[in-house]
């Protein structure tokens, strides 16, 4: 599962995070020391006395029940179904026939996960023959009292007719999976005139039991055969491989997919509508792309790398691509970012895009993220929701690896970068173990923790234990543990059996207890040694006093030394041997460590690991602590050279470092900042030169922001807009008003900005109509827009926005738009006194959880 960044977009815009302190990754933990240190160690555990005033933070979460594995009574072997569908009715008619087995003890009753149904009849199927079996059904669970008791000798089949009515159950879902009703039917009367009509399903966490009758656990394994009949203009799309394909007397017609290795039931899926079917092969599989019409030119340029990818992970792994087939869908209106279903991922509509929207990149760190799941997550799978981060902290490290073996690694440890500070955002507010054994919900357990943290945590491993042994480790625990659901301490094991070492200290601090190192570095020279000093700050009252191996490197006569030390006190010292006075001592230079680090140093010393640094995170840290400086000229001087760096992530951070410069060398780094944002060869760096261009009040760059607008990308097109929104130049007007038809997200939520701040009647329809077509994302900010566009109309036109935007705050299915509706709301009722008492109306009877908060803060 890839969870779209939207749902952590609110949460951070909603929620009263503290502003982070100055954060590095760092340092690499190799067991083999080169110029072993000298230590001297400070007794770090602080004791509480029983005087202590305990001072509990705010990111403790309250103490949650034990959440363990789900008992196994029963083994599930096999699923078939035959399903139609009622598309007026948005049901589900469906046949189960369901093959178990008692997985000990003998059993003479049958629990089934079955949510929403009605239950038709539930028989034996025995010797070609029915029974008719007693039942009991509360609408979740369907408890089936078998004729006799059954032995773990005897596998028996369930025959069930049924309907499910995904529509009647009560309203779930979370940040990560925004609904859990498992089976959505999109635009089903086709009233929508821009949306297919689609049918899809989404079962993890255990939302299977939503269309089918099943033991809904993810310690469950099970082959299985899926029959649709649907119209004869649907493609559709199951688990495994097309089998049969059969025209019927009625118009429509029956797909048979039928998948032969056993997998958990939340990974089941299918889906129907009207695609193009794109195919591609790996080593002779079938490896397919579900794209809407209209994106049938561009799916290669969207997927054309999966077979790549599969051919990459399955030699990094040696564990070749272990299912019958790879096929991707593209859906409507997706609960998710995507979802690894076995051999068929789904992903949400955003992946479409055509040449020239991907001119700004795909979405490859997400195909990657699906792809290696059919590894961890699908072919081995974690016991227990409470074990999630086997499965998710590998998929997020898998964006990682397909990114530095693509595009070499600092576009991988700028990623890396981006992801730890995701989690570390979180970590203002939340601090769990990896592993929780301990949570209200399972739904808590997709967060960044179980993904960003995750990955940073298995990165860490990586460089402590070398790339050999790691990838080795990896070998035997999918080798190990193929087809069968596991814990943790499996993945340990693996770790500890390839490299002879006890790694518990490591699984420990690291998966077992909460929070990160804060660390506070700092340094002195005397008598031919650096003496560092090294303090672990962190609240070590609900954290672990960290075991940090880590490489330090000193710089002399412009030759670095690497210094391989461990930390394992609060408050620790250590000495290392140096000719003269260094130019640079750098602790964690390799940028590994998953920590908050404040290290002391000079502008000289910065200056310096800038022109000499090994990696693009120590250029990025060197650039960004001497943004307050840029006013120096040797600072500027430095940014000037980051202007024309190789790499483009350096580029762009340069770039943005030099918003609102003020110094001797202004217009010499206007000129720069003019230079990058026409003709740097890369899009993203060109649209933050624009970006930063903006920043300079009273300047005019009117003559730049017009030309961008033609611009062939998209980035570029919406900072160009972006920038006239807040000096719009009369020579633009014709060529923003020329985009009032372009449909692409970014454009729509420039537009909408700059609307918002120099619209005039004549926009009102603009906004209307957006209303109907914008995706989730972009009509989250674009409704917050709308209400600062209607102050700047007359009262009497607003009526019919306001109702839209009332009915969207009250009803949308997306618990976002209806944020963003209500935000919109809130900002029109300064001059619209009457809306808050319809605010107020809109708080009381909203049902979710993650609003009623969000609503509470805002008042």
């Amino acid at each position: 599962m890839k969870y779209p960044a939207l749902g952590a977009l609110v949460l951070a815009i909603a929620l009263p995070f503290s502003t982070l302190g100055q954060t590095n990754k760092s340092g690499t933990a190799k067991k083999n020391a080169a110029n072993k240190p000298a230590t001297t160690d400070t007794p770090g555990q602080p004791q509480i006395s029983s005087q202590s005033i305990l001072i509990v933070p705010n990111w403790l979460p309250p103490v949650n029940p034990i959440q363990p594995a789900a008992t196994l009574l029963h083994d599930l072997v096999d699923t078939k179904l035959d399903v139609r569908f009622d598309w007026a009715k948005q049901w589900l008619l469906g046949v189960a026939t369901v093959t178990v087995r008692p997985h000990f003890y003998p059993q003479t009753q049958l629990v089934l996960d079955a949510k929403g149904f009605e239950v038709k009849s539930v028989k034996l199927v025995s010797g070609g023959k029915e029974k008719n079996l007693n039942y009991q059904y509360d609408k979740k669970r369907l408890a089936i009292t078998l004729d006799k008791a059954y032995a773990r000798t005897e596998p028996y089949q369930v025959r069930i007719q049924y309907t499910a009515k995904p529509n009647d159950l009560a309203a779930g879902g979370s940040a990560a999976i925004s609904s859990d009703k498992g089976l959505y039917f999109i635009n089903p009367l086709g009233a929508e005139k821009n949306k297919p009509k689609q049918i899809w399903t989404q079962g993890e966490t255990e939302a299977s039991s939503c269309w089918f009758p099943t033991i809904d656990r993810p310690n469950q394994r099970m082959t299985q055969e899926i029959s649709l009949t649907v119209e004869q203009q649907f493609k559709t799309l199951s688990n495994g491989l097309l089998v049969a394909s059969k025209k019927n007397n009625d118009g429509t017609r029956t797909d048979t997919w039928k998948q032969t290795i056993p997998h958990a039931p939340y990974l089941a899926m299918m889906a129907v509508g009207d695609y193009a079917v794109v195919s591609d092969t790996w080593r002779g599989k079938a490896v397919d792309y579900y794209v809407e019409p209209q994106y049938a030119a561009h799916a290669k340029a969207i997927f054309g790398r999966t077979p790549e990818m599969l051919e990459f992970f399955s030699k990094k792994l040696g564990v070749d691509f272990p299912w019958e087939k790879y096929a991707q869908v593209v859906v409507r209106d997706y609960v998710s970012g995507a979802m690894e279903n076995t051999t068929a991922t789904v992903h949400g509509d955003f992946v479409q895009k055509t040449r020239r929207q991907l001119i700004d990149g795909n979405d490859e760190e997400v195909i990657a993220h699906e792809l290696f799941h059919q590894w961890f997550g699908d072919y081995v799978t974690t016991e227990s929701w409470s074990n999630l981060p086997l499965n998710e902290s590998f998929a997020d490290y898998s964006e990682y690896l397909w990114t530095e073996h693509k595009y070499g690694k600092e576009a991988a440890d700028m990623l890396g970068h981006r992801q730890m500070n995701l989690y570390l955002e979180e970590s203002q507010s939340k601090r769990e173990p990896l592993i929780r054994y301990r949570y209200a919900d399972k739904e808590d357990m997709f967060d960044r923790h179980s993904y960003e943290k995750g990955g940073r945590v298995l990165h860490m491993l990586r460089n402590y234990i070398g790339d050999d042994a790691f990838f080795a480790a990896l070998n035997k625990y999918l080798t190990s543990n193929k087809l069968s659901a596991v814990e943790v301490a499996e993945l340990r094991m693996a770790f500890e059996d390839v490299t002879g070492e006890d790694l518990m200290w490591f699984f420990d601090q690291w998966f077992m207890q909460r929070g990160h190192p804060t660390l506070n570095v700092s340094h002195s020279y005397a008598d031919g040694k650096v003496t560092l000093h090294v303090v672990q700050k962190q609240d070590t009252t609900y954290q672990p006093v960290y075991r940090l191996p880590v490489t330090v490197t000193t710089w002399v006569n412009n030759q670095p030394t690497d210094h391989k030390l461990t930390v394992t006190k609060a408050r620790q010292s250590f000495q290392l041997p140096v000719n003269q006075r260094p130019s640079l001592v750098h602790f964690d230079s390799d940028k590994i460590l998953l920590a908050e680090l404040t290290e002391e140093k000079s502008q000289e010393e910065l200056l310096y690991q800038y022109y000499h640094a090994r990696n693009f995170l120590s250029k990025k840290q060197a650039i960004e602590e001497l943004r307050p400086k840029v006013g120096d000229l040797a600072v500027s001087g430095m940014m000037r050279h980051a202007l024309a760096d190789p790499f483009w992530g350096v580029r762009a951070t340069a770039a943005e470092a030099l918003r609102r410069y003020r110094g001797p060398e202004g217009g010499a780094i206007r000129k720069e900042l003019e230079r990058i944002a026409t003709n740097d060869k890369d899009s993203r760096v060109r649209a933050t030169g624009i970006g930063a261009l903006a920043s300079f009040q009273n300047e005019d760059f009117g003559a730049l922001y017009t030309r961008s607008l033609k611009d062939s990308s998209y980035a570029v097109l919406g900072a160009a807009i972006s920038a006239l929104a807040k000096s719009p130049t009369v020579s633009a007007q014709s060529s923003i008003e020329a985009l009032r038809n372009d449909k692409n997200p970014v454009v729509v939520s420039a537009l909408s900005n700059y609307f918002s701040l120099n619209g005039t009647l004549d926009h009102y329809q603009w906004y209307l109509a957006q209303m109907e077509d914008a995706d989730a994302a972009t009509l989250y900010q674009m409704l917050q827009d709308l209400g600062s566009f209607m102050l700047r109309i007359p009262a009497v036109e607003r009526d019919k926005a306001v109702r839209k935007m009332e009915i969207m705050a009250r009803t949308n299915p997306r618990y976002e738009v209806r944020l963003g509706a209500y935000k919109g709301l809130s900002t029109l009722a300064s001059n619209m006194p009457a809306l808050r008492t319809t605010l107020a109306d809109i708080r009381s009877k909203e049902k979710d959880e993650r609003l009623i908060g969000i609503y509470n803060l805002l008042q």
